[in-house]
Parts: C-alpha cells; sequence; structure tokens
C-alpha cells in the first residue's frame, strides 16, 4: 500500500523549510565538507534534512527502510535494501549541493519508493521556487505549487534542430561542434545545471527535450525517470535497451530520456556518432 502522495510532499516541504533553506547563503566554513573532491560535498543541510526526512518518512510508512545519499557514502551496503522485499524511500536531501553551497538557487529535494527495482512513487522538490513535481506509477505525474495541483505532460516532440537537452559537457561539445560544421544533425542548445532533480523538473514540462546520464545512482535518477515516464516520456537504457531499474548499487550505464521512442530513436543516433566520432 501507497502513502498519501500529498503527505510525502508536505513532509518535503516542511523538512525544507526546517532544514535547508535556513542554511542557504549562510553556510559556515566548517559546515561544508569535501567527499571525493572539491567539487563533490556535502553540508550540514544535507546531513540533517537526510536524517529528518528519514525519520518522518518511516514513520508515515511503518516497515519501511531508508536509502540515503549521505548514508549510502559512508556505508554502500545499505543500497542492498533495494534488492529486498521491504518499501524502500530513496532519498537525496540536497541535490545540487555545490550549487546550494556556493548560493546559487538551483537545487532540490529528491525522495523515491521502490520496492525489488521497481520505482513505485517519485516526488521532487525545488525548495526556492516551493513547486513540486511528483508521479505515482500506473497513476500519471502532477505539478504542485503548494496551492493547486495540476497534471504533468511531456509535450509533443519538436523537431531536433528545436530541441534543448541535457549532456555530458564533453559529448554536448562534439554534438555541437559536428551541428555547426555540418556532418550532423544536432540540438539547437546544451545545458547542464548541476542539478539533476531540477532538470528532471524541466524534462517533465518540455523545458528540456532530452537528457542522457550515465553512472545512475538511485537517489539521482529513480523519482525522476518515473516522473518522466508517468508524464508520457520514454526512456531506456542505452546499453540494454531495456527500462530503468533501481538496482542495489550504482549502475555503470547510461540513461536516455526523450518525448517519445521516435525522437529517442533519433536522439540516441546522434548522439551515439558523436561519442563514436570522439574515439576513431
Amino acid at each position: 500500500m501507497l502513502p498519501d502522495h500529498r503527505r510525502v510532499t508536505e513532509i518535503m516541504r516542511a523538512v525544507a523549510a526546517r532544514e535547508i533553506m535556513p542554511r542557504f547563503r549562510r553556510l559556515e566554513a566548517s559546515e561544508i565538507t569535501a567527499k571525493k573532491g572539491p567539487m563533490d560535498l556535502v553540508t550540514t543541510a544535507d546531513v540533517e534534512a537526510e536524517k529528518a526526512l528519514s525519520r518522518d518518512l518511516t514513520a508515515l510508512l511503518p516497515g519501511s527502510v531508508v536509502v540515503g545519499e549521505e548514508a549510502a557514502d559512508k556505508a554502500p551496503d545499505v543500497m542492498g535494501a533495494l534488492e529486498g522485499p521491504d518499501s524502500v524511500w530513496v532519498i537525496d536531501p540536497v541535490d545540487g549541493t555545490l550549487n546550494f553551497a556556493e548560493g546559487r538557487n538551483c537545487f532540490a529535494v529528491i525522495v523515491a519508493l521502490c520496492r525489488q527495482g521497481e520505482t513505485l512513487a517519485g516526488w521532487i522538490l525545488d525548495p526556492v521556487a516551493g513547486v513540486a513535481v511528483g508521479a505515482l506509477a500506473g497513476q500519471g505525474a502532477w505539478m504542485d505549487d503548494g496551492t493547486t495541483q495540476q497534471p504533468l505532460r511531456v509535450p509533443p516532440p519538436r523537431p531536433l534542430k528545436a530541441m534543448t537537452g541535457s549532456l555530458g559537457r564533453g559529448l554536448g561539445r562534439r554534438v555541437l561542434r559536428r551541428r555547426d560544421s555540418g556532418v550532423a544533425e544536432g540540438p539547437a542548445r546544451v545545458v547542464k545545471y548541476g542539478c539533476t532533480g531540477r532538470e528532471y523538473m524541466d524534462l517533465g514540462q518540455g523545458v528540456l527535450d532530452f537528457a542522457q546520464y550515465r553512472r545512475l545512482k538511485p537517489w539521482d535518477h529513480a523519482a525522476g525517470i518515473l516522473i518522466h515516464a508517468e508524464a508520457g516520456g520514454y526512456s531506456r537504457i542505452v546499453e540494454t535497451g531495456q527500462p530503468y531499474r533501481a538496482e542495489g548499487r550504482i549502475l555503470e550505464t547510461t540513461v536516455l530520456l526523450a518525448p517519445d521512442s521516435a525522437s529517442w530513436g533519433a536522439l540516441h543516433r546522434v548522439l551515439e556518432d558523436a561519442r563514436l566520432d570522439a574515439i576513431a
């Protein structure tokens, strides 16, 4: 049985208001720590928000367990819960921590509810704008501005040359270089927000037409892929052609998201040709 999706959104808003926003642009140097490098940070807001979300969400769904980004960073074995029979809350307390730490307002709170690799529900909150998006598997996606809730639908696909999408910086440069030299078709723009959650929000609204991500961490992608799919979008793992599953490990694979299967195929050809061109 799934919890009331509105209660999850309320919990996320309350935790953001209590643990995240009071620290935005007010962090002391002692509250910011580098994990694996200077671009990979954790702050007091990440740690305290993950604790609060873990407590409140497991109370909402008795018997559930948590896989949080910060806990998994310290003890990767906790990700094994995603392979078990329990309902698992997958939490990224502050997605876009570097942006948050540097005072840029592009960050998000991400929560997914998974069981045995399947994503049952997903939520993404932009605490600055106060807007959340979410989805329940098989029941569609929605946007919630704190006052009203409305259905979320991916717009019909545009021509490739009119699209805007998110790509890794190296691949994005090659795609645009090939477009500009007349070697191949390409999108109008390539962007990178430094916040996967905000990108998924824009994919669901059609602000972004496509995105490709590699090295898939469940706290970054489980919620967003479900929301995009329930909004009418199409995604597949590039290497296998299969839908994404929230497995108990970081996946060294690539997911491509597009408005529909036809545009997915066209984008895949353009991106694969650019990738092969780099190693030719």
